[in-house]
């Protein structure tokens, strides 16, 4: 496994940049990474993830992938619960509903990935790859619409 798939395996690694969100400076993140907050399906405790933003159709819009499929918690959580809230920027917890896109949407977002950014695709294609053993365009999409 590359060193990229086992830093997603990592807890600590990917929970790092959470204190960063919290302290108000996800700016630092230039609008590419984003704080979601978001309602555990059991508990009903709150629960935060950092992910990339795949692109920002609005200033109130963005789009995340699920990169570990359908199993991951706060995809699993979003679905149950699609309100919650988003830290990207300067913007501080706010309130946004979840949306899965449907496949076309999908296909039209990964096309647009692809070609603005044919670097960051072929790595994290391939890192998603690795991880799950899934291409990144089959993996699911969640639009974020901010209020």
């Amino acid at each position: 496994m590359s060193l990229s798939a086992r830093l997603l395996h990592t807890r600590w690694v990917v929970r790092a940049p959470i204190v960063v969100f919290r302290a108000h400076l996800g700016f630092v993140f230039g609008g590419r990474m984003l704080l979601l907050e978001h309602v555990g399906r059991s508990s009903g405790e709150p629960r935060y993830v950092v992910l990339e933003a795949v692109e920002r159709p609005s200033p109130d819009r963005v789009v995340i992938a699920s990169g570990f499929g359908r199993t991951s918690q706060w995809f699993k959580n979003l679905q149950a619960e699609p309100n919650c809230r988003v830290s990207i920027g300067r913007r501080h917890r706010v309130r946004t509903v979840a949306r899965v896109v449907d496949a076309a949407e999908r296909a039209e977002i990964v096309a647009r990935y692809r070609r603005d950014h044919p670097k960051a695709y072929a790595k994290l294609s391939g890192v998603i790859e690795e991880s799950i053993g899934k291409t990144i365009d089959k993996v699911p999409y969640v639009e974020l619409t901010m209020s």
